[in-house]
């Protein structure tokens, strides 16, 4: 079986890396699945969703000149494209979203004011 750029492929991981992991294909090849391809949330350790000779399907996204192959686990979830969309769409409006920041950004305003107004009159302010 050739291994060609969109085909979605069950294979081993090999190899855990800080900035991915290593996977072997069905025609013994590895491709790389780099740290930002293997969830859709922040991974900041490859080892908290892998380990080797667990068994990941894959989706090839691109192979260079060199021949080196690279993969992506979250792109091989038929559901990958919606749920990105999903996650942009957010069910509260821009306007709700704006009077919530002025809100929270005039109750700063007043407890910084207020603690400035505190401070004053303090260490040195009385003058002879």
């Amino acid at each position: 079986m050739a291994i060609a750029v969109g085909s979605i492929v069950e294979g081993v991981v090999t190899g855990i890396t800080n900035f991915g992991a290593f996977i072997e294909l069905p025609d013994k090849t590895t491709g790389l699945v780099h740290i930002s391809e293997v969830a859709d949330a922040y991974v900041k350790d490859v080892k908290d969703y892998l380990k080797e000779q667990d068994k990941v399907r894959v989706k090839v996204i691109n192979i260079d000149d060199k021949g080196k192959i690279g993969l992506s686990i979250k792109q091989a979830n038929p559901n990958y494209r919606s749920q990105a969309r999903d996650r942009r769409t957010s069910s509260v409006s821009f306007e709700d979203k704006l009077s919530k920041f002025l809100k929270e950004s005039e109750e700063r305003q007043q407890e910084f004011k207020r603690a400035t107004e505190s401070k004053r009159g303090g260490r040195g302010s009385s003058r002879y």
